[in-house]
């Protein structure tokens, strides 16, 4: 019997995490079924905020945490100097995720832009209570905050990178919501082109600026809500 148990134990925890996630309505109005959180930090990545995990603020549907892992994975070798950091995602069991409008079905993610400091170098832009996890933290017209400047290069290498990761898992980007009164310099990046032609990003505003972080939502097939 100790055989046995000691057997299932080692068992059950893969049956679980081998589980497939299961999505149901919009990012407005819907659901998650076998969640899976995104990993704390990578080689090239980290979290928003140890705080956040703990309450549960970072789960995704699992094909989306495949395309955003393969993401930065592509970023290691592309841009081997680059740092990345994610932000919001949902809950496990998705629904109603204040203060966003969004991110109810697991195929929302708010990514934290990247930046520069003072001397070129790419850093991880500070998020902590103090801020907001960085959602209080306001750019210019020009992309600069305090001595952060907004890696608008870098920024487009990722938006290319999910895209191409996301068709790879044979599934694809919905949308990018970053703020208009940036968007002309990402356009002038050697991504802009790509980008223009496969990835939608809205023109008009949002509810809030998305300056700071850019929101991503995936496109993946999803039931509707009972």
């Amino acid at each position: 019997m100790k055989l046995f148990i000691g057997y299932f134990l080692l068992v059950f925890p893969t049956i679980i995490s081998s589980a497939e996630s299961e999505c149901f309505g919009t990012t407005k109005n819907g659901r998650l079924v076998d969640g899976v959180q995104l990993p704390s930090s990578g080689a090239n990545f980290v979290s928003y905020g140890s705080l956040p995990e703990i309450v549960g603020r970072t789960y995704v549907h699992d094909k989306v945490r495949d395309v955003v892992i393969d993401s930065y994975k592509r970023l290691e070798k592309e841009q081997p100097d680059k740092v990345f950091k994610y932000a919001e995602t949902g809950f496990k069991n998705g629904g109603r995720f204040k203060p966003h409008k969004t991110h109810q079905n697991g195929l929302s993610i708010d990514f934290i832009v990247p930046v520069t400091n003072e001397k070129g170098k790419s850093v991880h832009l500070p998020t902590t209570p103090l801020n907001k996890y960085g959602y209080n933290i306001e750019f210019d017209r020009k992309g600069k905050y305090k001595n952060f400047q907004l890696d608008f290069e870098t920024l487009g290498a990722h938006i290319v990178a999910l895209h191409k990761a996301a068709l790879a898992h044979n599934v694809d980007l919905w949308r990018v919501i970053f703020s208009p009164d940036l968007q002309q310099y990402l356009h002038a990046t050697k991504y802009g082109n790509y980008i223009k032609k496969n990835i939608r990003i809205p023109t008009k505003k949002s509810w809030v600026r998305h300056d700071e972080h850019y929101h991503v939502d995936f496109d993946v097939s999803c039931r509707g809500m009972k």
